[in-house]
């Protein structure tokens, strides 16, 4: 089971808001997750997240794959693998 580590929608039209989450790769983008380990809203200025990190250090011991977006997170809340 390849395990990902990426962003799912929520909020309304044009307006959008992420959750970060760990889910199975086949899942569906919005469809079932493992875990939430955060937010992000990219309608604020600057762009505000929130990551709790060490469940994000956990999975990514683990090797869960963050897609790019959500590394470029990590790497702003300084998180490295």
């Amino acid at each position: 089971m390849a395990v990902k580590i990426r962003l799912t929608r929520m909020g309304k039209k044009k307006a959008p808001f992420y959750r970060i989450i760990v889910a199975d790769s086949r899942s569906p983008r919005d469809g079932r997750f493992i875990e939430e380990i955060g937010t992000y809203d990219p309608n604020c200025e600057p762009s505000e997240f929130k990551v709790n990190e060490e469940a994000a250090k956990k999975w990514l011991a683990n090797g869960a794959q963050p897609t790019e977006v959500v590394s470029k997170i990590f790497k702003a809340a300084g998180i490295e693998k």
